[in-house]
């Protein structure tokens, strides 16, 4: 094919937005480096002060993205006789920046400014508020960042609902509209299961994790399984933290977090292999990409799917345990001396509503999801306001899983996501069960041998086709047309339905 020549200007103008680019990157990999430490390393009584270098600095990448600089640039390269011009890496970065401009441009810097510092020092506020079971010491944070959020709407612009100009940030193309019946359905087939199995299901023997394994084995054991199943621990690192999250610095330096229960080895354990593949997503895209808006993952429904992904249909499935079981029998051989692979495989998949979200089954996690779905819907129509948040929660906890929370600890309090800001977030993480479920059906017509490929603990062969039709692309498609790209259509609901309905009637012997 015939290389187009670039005008002067056109050349000039990328030239200069390829080195802003960098700028804009090379900061937010700084910040990203910050937050780790803030969340992991930092002292308390350095805080405060460490929360207001953050916002400060998020500020200055705020101020370049909106600078008059970004807004020329972007006006050559996105004009009519300029943009066929362009390759396709360079139209994706333009998108990106455009679409991020035209939002925000109005937004004023000290308002910004004031915004960061706030969601910085909010983080310090839950933590405390979660550990001291006291909703009334986060309240206030919470309740400035609810109208900065009502406000940051407004500004974005919507066409039917407050709450798309949110969700745009996290999925962008993603409405109220697109979402309801999505959720509807996958609602209404995973009550009809649970419901099922409560009344005719086989008990697992979950009681086997009523005991203690010791956190110094659960670490031996995460840092033995991360390299097995692809994550590179040149290019990263595990810590310890009070949220679970993964952090890019870039690609060559992505660390990854959990949280060890001495009496839960299943939280970290998962926790681990969740955060791991959002990890290797990361430690995947193209290098090409590096040092560019690009060198990230395509949205966060899409990122969400990766670590849902490797998290349970390959962490939860049979053959990754009659690969792992007899290496885990070695950490604790006390604990799990008398149970068989097989009893184990259905003790992990044990369907049982339970308060803490990153800690819930596979089938009512989603119900979690929609409970706060619901809530940030009416936080932005002005339905709900958060002192009333307790309250609210826990009647839908009750409406949706049939419990109710005997604290905010293990209710209102449990997520991080709102202390810093992450208002239609949520959603993003039954997204990724739905895009990881169409996801497996594709992998399973190009690789038939799929689940015995992880039998035989071959998952380098799975994350190669992981890296070739997702990974590498970071952020050059949209969530829409990646989903359409890898599997042929777009997101389909009743891919998720038919695997949760499969997988738990032969779990439970419906």
């Amino acid at each position: 094919m015939e290389q187009k020549v670039l005008d002067p200007t056109v050349q000039k103008a990328l030239v200069q937005f390829k080195a802003l680019d960098e700028k804009i990157t090379h900061f937010s990999s700084v910040i990203g480096l910050v937050d780790w430490d803030q969340k992991v390393m930092a002292p308390k009584k350095g805080r405060s002060v460490f929360a207001k270098a953050t916002g400060t600095l998020r500020t200055e990448v705020f101020k370049l993205s909106v600078s008059q600089e970004m807004g020329n640039l972007l006006a050559v390269l996105t004009s009519r006789e300029n943009v066929g011009a362009l390759d396709e890496v360079s139209k994706a970065k333009i998108r990106e920046y455009q679409a991020y401009y035209q939002k925000s441009k109005s937004i004023p810097a000290d308002l910004f400014q004031e915004y960061s510092i706030l969601t910085a020092q909010a983080n310090d506020a839950w933590e405390e508020a979660r550990a001291n079971n006291d909703f009334a010491r986060f309240l206030p944070y919470l309740e400035k960042i609810i109208d900065f959020k009502r406000k940051f709407a407004e500004i974005y612009g919507y066409e039917e609902h407050p709450y798309d100009a949110l969700l745009d940030e996290f999925e962008p193309g993603l409405t109220v509209k697109k979402l309801d019946p999505l959720f509807a359905k996958l609602r209404e087939s995973s009550v009809n299961l649970l419901d099922r199995i409560q009344q005719a299901g086989k008990r697992t023997p979950d009681e086997i994790f009523n005991q203690s394994f010791e956190i110094e084995k659960q670490k031996e054991f995460n840092r033995f399984i991360l390299p097995i199943i692809g994550f590179d621990m040149e290019a990263g690192r595990l810590d310890e933290t009070v949220h679970p999250f993964a952090q890019s610095v870039n690609t060559g330096d992505v660390r990854l977090t959990t949280r060890y229960l001495e009496n839960n080895v299943r939280s970290a354990m998962f926790g681990t292999i969740h955060e791991a593949g959002h990890g290797i997503y990361e430690q995947h895209v193209n290098p090409e990409f590096e040092e560019s808006v690009l060198q990230s993952g395509a949205s966060f429904g899409i990122h969400e799917s990766q670590s849902r992904f490797l998290e349970n249909m390959v962490g939860r499935s049979k053959e990754f345990w009659h690969y792992f079981y007899p290496h885990l029998k070695k950490y604790f051989p006390k604990q799990l001396e008398n149970v068989e692979v097989d009893e184990f495989y259905r003790a992990v998949n044990t369907i049982k509503p339970s308060f803490i979200r990153v800690e819930a089954d596979e089938l009512t996690y989603n119900l979690h999801i929609m409970i706060r779905y619901e809530i940030e819907k009416g936080l932005m129509a002005g339905e709900f306001e958060a002192k009333d948040l307790p309250a609210i929660w826990n009647q839908k906890m009750q409406d949706y899983l049939g419990i109710t929370p005997s604290s905010d600890t293990e209710g209102v309090l449990q997520d991080v996501h709102w202390s810093f800001g992450g208002i239609g977030y949520f959603p993003s993480y039954s997204l990724g069960n739905l895009y990881a479920a169409q996801i497996l059906r594709t992998i399973q017509k190009d690789i038939p041998d799929f689940y015995k490929i992880i039998a035989n603990g071959r998952f380098d062969l799975i994350q190669a086709w992981l890296k070739e039709k997702i990974h590498q692309y970071g952020k050059l498609y949209t969530p829409n047309e990646l989903i359409v790209k890898v599997t042929g259509e777009e997101l389909n609901a009743e891919y998720l339905v038919q695997y949760l309905e499969k997988k738990y009637s032969e779990v439970y012997g419906l």
